[in-house]
């Protein structure tokens, strides 16, 4: 039998067109859209999982990546209790960019961020290799979740997925529950 449940938001951040959309859209078992839509402000999504007989509600925020909206993605970073911060592994500039995401999400709080777990999730391994694109590695993914985790102590996982073939989509999530058990609530 189940425990009570638990309520959760959890917001997905990254550069735009890294993928966010999408695996949220997988992870709640939707099939690939090769047709791109960019997120206007937020996109909001509710699942409920059972990890460890405990059930969830998981209140999923899929915030628009681009810089016009940052104010208005500034209005969604309240009371969030964990975050996926990804970027797509063909994309250097979208791996350069997240020190500025975890920036962005401490300038709004009221609190010490560093309670908040982060999944930092690599994206698109499907298009790992193909002509012309350049490559962050699942090394440098390693190393910056270890920095990560050094400034928050706590752990940060790396997980490389892909949206497209629905590969590992469930893993960020299913990492992010067990990290949010292991904090005190505030």
């Amino acid at each position: 039998m189940a425990e009570r449940t638990k309520i959760f938001k959890i917001i997905i951040i990254g550069d735009g067109a890294v993928g966010k959309s999408t695996l949220r859209r997988r992870y709640f078992g939707e099939n690939f859209d090769s047709n791109y839509i960019m997120t206007l402000g937020a996109d909001f999504a509710v699942k409920n999982e059972v990890v460890n007989e405990r059930n969830y509600v998981l209140q999923i925020w899929d915030l628009a990546g681009q810089p016009k909206f940052k104010e208005i993605r500034e209005t969604y970073y309240d009371n969030t209790s964990g975050m996926l911060l990804v970027f797509d592994v063909n994309l250097p500039e979208t791996f350069n960019g997240l020190p500025g995401w975890i920036t962005e999400f401490s300038a709004n709080q009221n609190y010490d961020v560093r309670d908040v777990p982060i999944i930092l999730v690599g994206n698109k391994i499907d298009l790992r290799g193909e002509p012309g694109s350049e490559l962050v590695t699942a090394m440098q993914g390693m190393e910056y979740a270890k920095t990560l985790s050094e400034w928050s102590h706590h752990e940060v996982p790396y997980v490389e997925t892909s949206a497209l073939v629905g590969l590992n989509v469930e893993v960020p999530f299913k990492y992010l529950i067990l990290n949010l058990e292991k904090k005190p609530v505030r």
